[in-house]
């Protein structure tokens, strides 16, 4: 009898723990740091993830220790019992149990307001690649201020009409939410031929995307340390081995909680600096060269100008989740006007200023056109938050990949990459660390952050913000559409495939000509 009561209390403290865990987990993806402190839309990658177990873990629990009471006749056993299982291949719960342990799990999710769901957004939308879109007016002039404003119009539409795919309608007319993901968009309209392929292609375009950003912050570290001591005997490509150096301990992160809290700080920061650049150029408001801004396009280079202006607006890919843990899913559309409206008004003013300010001697990152007195210490600043942000990226990156590589039951290609007790394989560690080092030699060898930041926004960002929401739309949704809807979608993908193609074939022109330059030196 008191082994049994020991078992027990065992059990119990088990349970919670368990519990406490995951609501912990959960909450802090959405009302911590971490959802909000990536500007470039990764940090709901991780956000997905751990509300996965969270739902999991709370739907398995209930449903579980209902189960085992029906079936055993006997004693009920206590909720820590059971444990769930991530990759779902637990015992299937009895069905008359359910629908009560999903709504339970539903009533125990930590939900976010509007105001709340607006700064994740703002975060990703406003972020430090913000600082390569006066480079973007110096090659589109008045029409890349233009394409700033339709950029916004466009990401606003297509990140509603994604998350309208997440409903359809049930027996009794009502709207319900049947998908929790863009993959289970995607999943949804390949099947029933292809049910994974839809799933397997937007992984692969963020895997594609997080890498690459992880890359854009060697390049853009190693590019503000240099042009800061340009008299010190180190060149730029050794500042990106230097900060790689302090970036390898990244392979053996199991979490973080840590780094998101200094992430938030330097975030912060980032908004400081934006207002600093501002005030300077208002500063020299009697110089701005206002008959630089003219109504032309350099055929070879606007091209690159557009990928930059789509990829800072990338957020769709985890506005499904923001959405589904909002306290008022209606306030979601009201919540998405507002904020792309203040981020075009933002980023407009922002280049347009920073441009007439220098105008033809615009630089790729426009800190580095601040006089020397001040310009180490803006740069220093965002380099600390570049190194600071890195982790984010890569982790989730690393996430998707052992996710669907190593831990994907038997749909796995590889091995799992974790023992028994939850630790790293050393091959595992090893894959990390050369992913790091990948890295490092892209930015060693393509050292051009617009062009890396064009081609990623003509390639990853196109595709997740203008042509998959629009298909996926008329696919899933093509009965209930009214014309206009029809003509917009059609019109979105349409624009957005020929900017597409055209960004990237002349960004990826421009980096395989840098390539052949570093090559040679």
């Amino acid at each position: 009898m008191a082994t049994l009561i020991r078992s027990k209390i065992s059990n119990v403290a088990t349970s919670v723990s368990h519990k406490s865990s995951a609501k912990v987990s959960g909450m802090f993806a959405r009302m911590g740091f971490q959802a909000a402190t990536d500007e470039e839309a990764v940090g709901f990658v991780h956000c997905d993830d751990l509300d996965y177990e969270h739902r999991q873990g709370l739907q398995m629990d209930i449903l579980k220790s209902e189960g085992s009471g029906e079936e055993g006749g006997g004693e009920t056993p206590l909720e820590g019992d059971t444990h769930y299982q991530r990759d779902g291949t637990g015992p299937l719960p009895p069905s008359g149990s359910k629908e009560q342990g999903l709504a339970a799990a539903e009533q125990d999710r930590p939900r976010i307001t509007a105001w709340e769901a607006g700064w994740n957004v703002t975060n990703a939308i406003q972020g430090m690649f913000v600082l390569g879109l006066p480079y973007a007016i110096l090659h589109g002039g008045y029409l890349g201020l233009f394409l700033i404003i339709f950029a916004a119009v466009v990401c606003c539409y297509t990140g509603k009409i994604l998350i309208a795919c997440l409903y359809e309608e049930n027996e009794d007319g009502e709207t319900v939410r049947v998908r929790d993901s863009y993959v289970d968009i995607a999943n949804a309209c390949c099947a029933p031929r292809f049910p994974a392929l839809g799933g397997r292609i937007v992984n692969v375009a963020q895997i594609i995307e997080l890498v690459m950003t992880c890359i854009l912050y060697v390049v853009v570290s190693g590019n503000l340390m240099y042009n800061s001591f340009p008299n010190l005997p180190v060149s730029q490509k050794s500042w990106s081995i230097i900060a790689t150096a302090v970036l390898l301990p990244c392979a053996f992160l199991k979490n973080l909680k840590a780094v998101s809290k200094f992430s938030l700080l330097c975030t912060l920061a980032h908004f400081v600096i934006n207002i600093l650049v501002i005030a300077y150029c208002l500063s020299r408001a009697r110089d701005w060269a206002w008959d630089k801004v003219k109504f032309y396009i350099d055929v070879k280079k606007f091209p690159i100008s557009i990928g930059i202006i789509v990829f800072s607006y990338t957020s769709q890919i985890f506005l499904p989740s923001l959405e589904g843990n909002m306290q008022n899913p209606k306030e979601f559309h009201c919540m998405m006007n507002w904020t792309h409206i203040a981020a075009c008004i933002l980023k407009g003013l922002f280049a347009l200023v920073a441009y007439l300010t220098w105008a033809d001697d615009t630089k790729e990152v426009i800190t580095d056109n601040l006089p020397s007195t001040i310009r180490a210490v803006v740069n220093i600043f965002l380099v600390a938050k570049a190194l600071l942000s890195y982790p984010l990226p890569f982790f989730a990156a690393v996430e998707v990949l052992e996710r669907s590589l190593f831990q994907d039951g038997a749909r796995a290609f590889f091995p799992n990459c974790y023992a028994g007790d939850g630790r790293i394989k050393s091959w595992g560690l090893t894959l990390r660390c050369a992913l790091v080092v990948f890295t490092l030699l892209m930015a060693i060898y393509v050292p051009h952050f617009a062009l890396l930041m064009g081609l990623t926004g003509s390639l990853t960002g196109a595709g997740l913000c203008f042509l998959l929401p629009s298909l996926f739309h008329l696919k899933l949704l093509w009965r209930k559409l009214l014309w206009h809807h029809v003509f917009f979608d059609v019109a979105i993908f349409v624009i957005g495939g020929i900017c597409s193609v055209s960004g990237f074939i002349h960004s990826l022109e421009g980096l395989i000509e840098a390539f052949r330059d570093n090559t040679e030196d």
